[in-house]
């Protein structure tokens, strides 16, 4: 056998066990034997580069980085689903096909919590992978799309046809991802669509090869073969799929009529947690694929499908006992300490309880029985007890009245609703308040997050804000700390000295004033450009900027009435760090308009885009009314996004965002 037969022999081997491993979940082969074949496929494309086929299975490990994301243009539009929340709004639906088409049948698809793409094969082979994007315009990421092993490099048949379906990441790679995160001092994934989108957009297709990322394809968008073979339900589309090599979610069901539809819904609605992955709704599409033109669309959504979102989960636990947190200004926050119980994929052991008056607003007692639900799907909380449960001689809740880790006395001012140890020197204020100065909102030191703040601290290296700016002298006792050697340390010391150079607002929400938030702290900079003119303004001064107010005034002149906060201030400008701000606005495309902003951006966090439409003069409201100027809308937009239709207001799409802020 020579040298290109062997070759092929070998792709052929690792193709099938790809296709039987991540696909059929019926693996034949051993690790062992998958990645000493793999090993042997690299070495021969290695000494014969001529013989690498575009879609050999190597191209999983990635390896091409790239300078940016090219734009792709949808032939036909990648839409959105309209969304159902109720029994109510799956029977309208229901009745306004029926007005269409008299005869219908439905086909029920677990929704996918992932990010959308779409698959375009040319003869067989995969050419090119694109996200939704706005729907019309998405990104080229068929690098990292290569390296997710349910997804065929090459068919069985050469046929050339568009596919889409939702990239994800099972919870089992998602934990893994988190553990590594928090092992290397990162920031962990709020979920596993965060997870799932940020390794997508990794421009470093080595990355995206690590992340564990999966697949589930469910639109065949146009293959003239398939109409020639009479695909007329979406049933049959599924199993064309499915025979095509694709890996398709096999929980989807036929349904009869609307109430079959409902229970299949209900069934999902307490099973899902049983599931390897995330999903947070069901999609229901018409089935039969011949009535789509005569049932619709609208400009944005198809009429012959609809998305039923799940309402928020809500589980049952017990309350082991409340603890209590201080955080970087003092404040004291309660904590529940839980009996470990799963919720939407997390198990949950822990969840605040805000303050004194939350608590007993709710009679929430230890030994309890309480609700727990997460708040935007991310944060848990605990909102109300299961008063059915409750049993015995349980005692009230009884605030502390000195800080846990000082044992000072604590304060509890008029008109505030949280206890905070006065003490500045307690020590889990001060890791606190580093770590906030840190952060990426304020100073954005990357590498300094929690745990390298505490090893530091205890190394007596930093104890306070102006001690950051003097690691550069300390190199022998950092490098060598656990989880840090020569280049973090370098990388640390690098992110401490661009610090110095940002503008006086991250500086101002970095010291960590009381009240002074990143947005306040805007405003006081941009109503006193020097960090001079801030220490010298009067409560008067302060109190008739508008968002500022009495409570923030007061907070601001008590610091800077401190000798010690201005021996800090005067140390930080010696240290070289900029004290005066540049207001970026003048006459910004936003200049006096007001923004909302609703759905998941692609290209931007929501924090990323309200910064850069206040640097363009505009406000980010929370809500939409007729003085809105504009709805920012990304993918899987709430109910924000039809008020903003109901009321004519002018719908801004995450492309046309682009173009305004000449991106």
């Amino acid at each position: 056998m020579d040298i290109k037969e062997r070759m092929f022999e070998i792709i052929e081997q690792l193709e099938r066990a790809n296709y039987e491993y991540y696909t059929l979940d019926k693996p034949t082969i051993s690790d062992f034997e998958y990645d000493k074949l793999m090993h042997e496929l690299i070495l021969i494309e290695e000494a014969h580069p001529e013989l690498k086929l575009e879609s050999s299975p190597t191209s999983r490990v990635g390896g091409k980085i790239l300078d940016k994301f090219n734009k792709v243009y949808h032939e036909k539009p990648m839409m959105s689903l309209s969304n159902a929340f109720s029994e109510d709004d799956l029977r309208d639906f229901d009745n306004k096909i029926k007005k269409e088409v008299k005869n219908v049948s439905y086909v029920c698809e677990l929704k996918i919590d992932g990010l959308s793409v779409s698959l375009k094969y040319e003869n067989g082979i995969l050419k090119r992978g694109a996200t939704r994007g706005n729907g019309v315009v998405g990104e080229d990421i068929t690098e990292n799309v290569k390296t997710i092993k349910s997804i065929p490099l090459r068919l069985k048949e050469a046929r050339s046809f568009e596919i889409r379906g939702e990239i994800y990441m099972p919870k089992k790679a998602f934990y893994k991802l988190n553990d590594e995160r928090l092992e290397a001092n990162e920031e962990p994934f709020a979920n596993p669509r965060n997870a799932a989108a940020g390794s997508v957009r990794q421009l470093d297709s080595r990355i995206a090869s690590k992340r564990g990322l999966d697949a589930f394809l469910y639109t065949l968008v146009d293959d003239n073969e398939i109409l020639v073979n009479k695909v007329e339900y979406q049933l049959d589309a599924l199993e064309e799929m499915s025979n095509l090599g694709f890996k398709v979610n096999p929980e989807y069901k036929y349904c009869n009529n609307i109430d079959e539809v409902i229970d299949y819904i209900n069934y999902w609605t307490v099973n899902r947690p049983n599931l390897e992955y995330e999903i947070d709704g069901i999609v229901i599409k018409v089935n039969e694929l011949n009535n789509y033109e005569r049932i619709g669309y609208t400009a944005k959504y198809p009429k012959w499908a609809i998305a039923y979102k799940f309402p928020a989960q809500i589980v049952s636990t017990k309350l082991l006992g409340i603890t209590f947190q201080v955080g970087r200004t003092g404040n004291i926050t309660p904590v529940a300490e839980l009996e470990p119980i799963e919720l939407m994929g997390s198990v949950i052991s822990r969840a605040t309880l805000h303050n004194e008056d939350y608590v007993k607003q709710r009679d929430i007692r230890i030994g309890d029985y309480v609700k727990l639900r997460k708040a935007g799907d991310v944060i848990p909380e605990v909102f109300e007890v299961d008063e059915s449960r409750r049993s015995g001689n349980l005692q009230p809740f009884v605030m502390i009245r000195e800080c846990p880790k000082c044992h000072t006395p604590l304060i509890r001012k008029e008109g505030e609703a949280d206890y905070y140890c006065p003490n500045e020197y307690c020590e889990e204020r001060v890791k606190n308040a580093l770590e906030h100065f840190a952060s990426r909102k304020a100073m954005n030191i990357d590498t300094l997050g929690e745990k390298l703040v505490e090893q530091l601290y205890e190394e007596n290296l930093i104890r306070k804000i102006s001690d950051i700016y003097y690691l550069k002298d300390h190199q022998n006792e950092i490098v060598g700390l656990e989880g840090l050697g020569m280049k973090k340390y370098l990388n640390l010391i690098d992110a401490i000295e661009i610090s110095k150079s940002n503008n006086l607002d991250k500086l101002l929400f970095g010291l960590g004033i009381r009240h002074v938030g990143s947005k306040v702290s805007t405003i006081i900079c941009k109503k006193f450009d020097t960090m001079d003119k801030i220490m010298k303004a009067s409560f008067d001064d302060l109190n008739n900027i508008p968002d500022v107010g009495e409570i923030i005034a007061l907070s601001v002149v008590d610091y800077f009435k401190d000798s010690k906060n201005i021996e800090l201030i005067n140390e930080l400008k010696n240290l070289g760090l900029n004290m005066t701000y540049k207001d970026e606005v003048t006459e910004g495309v936003f200049f006096k308009m007001k923004i909302v902003l609703t759905g998941s951006l692609e290209s931007y966090t929501r924090d990323e885009a309200k910064e850069i439409i206040e640097k363009l003069g505009g406000n980010v409201s929370s809500s939409v009314s007729k003085k809105t100027d504009y709805v920012l809308v990304g993918s899987e937009p709430g109910s924000k996004f039809d008020k903003a239709k109901e009321l004519g207001v002018k719908i801004l799409y995450e492309d046309d965002f682009k173009k305004m802020i000449g991106e």
